[in-house]
């Protein structure tokens, strides 16, 4: 199988997906850090893609995408986007809607609390 046909199958079969540096519960790059933070706090049940296991991977998401950066957030097979705007959705309250829409459960009192606490 490959890199495409790995990334494909892991966006379509999963709800919430972040490709990162690192791993949810150990991220190795201050931005995979932010967004994962963010997932983690918002009490978000999502997938993560470690792109510094596999380097076919690490550029295969960068060609899927088109997006050159790492971290990517997917959510219900849309890529949404990076660290930037991952932070400015998540403070805009943009963030909730689409997961809202997109029937993604997450709980609204923390990501009202990290909007508090930048505000």
């Amino acid at each position: 199988m490959s890199a495409q046909e790995q990334i494909k199958e892991t966006v379509d079969a999963n709800d919430v997906v972040l490709f990162m540096k690192g791993t949810k519960s150990m991220p190795q790059c201050g931005f995979s850090s932010r967004v994962a933070g963010v997932l983690n706090f918002m009490g978000v049940e999502y997938t993560d893609v470690n792109v510094l296991a596999d380097e076919a991977i690490r550029q295969g998401i960068k060609d899927y995408s088109d997006w050159p950066t790492i971290p990517q957030l997917y959510v219900k097979g849309e890529f949404v986007g990076g660290c930037d705007i991952i932070t400015e959705m998540t403070l805009s309250g943009e963030l909730d809607q689409l997961f809202e829409q997109k029937g993604v459960t997450f709980d609204k009192g923390a990501a009202d609390k990290i909007r508090e606490h930048n505000a």
